[in-house]
């Protein structure tokens, strides 16, 4: 190993690959078609966070490299939710204060969902109304087919292997 490899190792790939998969996950239509998520900037957001932090939890099962590789995710996340907040017109002097709370709405949603998803169906859905619908979901929303869907991507992510995630196949 050259002496400037030492001095400065790379740091580990950042899983981009990864997101670019989550953000397609979270923009299909039947989220929104169906499930009744709002196709609004704050809808988008919710079902992003909602994406991002099953994969989170999903990585918490790998224990250090998975942490590990959760960190260089959610790096990715907030580095985009940055730029979106931005391009809204948001000045430099409170993206940071927005962001922050995006980053806090991701890990209560982390908390939700993983409680959530340890109990039954009902439980789930009781979360996501809490979190996509912010307490009310409108009458198109349907929290059941919205769970069901979002239990069996949890589920899905789960059958994957770390490398697999990492390489973008949810």
């Amino acid at each position: 190993m050259s002496l400037l490899k030492r001095l400065f190792p790379s740091a580990p790939p950042r899983p981009a690959p990864l997101y670019a998969a989550a953000v397609a996950e979270a923009r299909r239509r039947d989220w929104y078609a169906v499930g009744g998520a709002p196709d609004t900037f704050d809808g988008r957001f919710d079902m992003l966070a909602a994406v991002v932090a099953l994969i989170l939890i999903r990585l918490e099962a790998d224990g250090e490299a998975g942490a590990a590789d959760g960190v260089r995710l959610f790096e990715l996340w907030v580095d985009d939710m940055d730029g979106h907040v931005r391009e809204r017109g948001i000045g430099d002097l409170l993206v940071g204060k927005h962001v922050g709370r995006m980053v806090a709405a991701l890990g209560g949603r982390v908390d939700a969902y993983r409680a959530g998803l340890a109990g039954d169906d009902a439980a789930f859905a009781e979360a996501l109304r809490r979190n996509l619908w912010r307490g009310t979901p409108p009458d198109t929303a349907r929290p059941d087919w919205m769970a069901a869907r979002l239990r069996e991507l949890s589920e899905r992510l789960a059958r994957q292997s770390r490398a697999d995630l990492l390489e973008g196949r949810l």
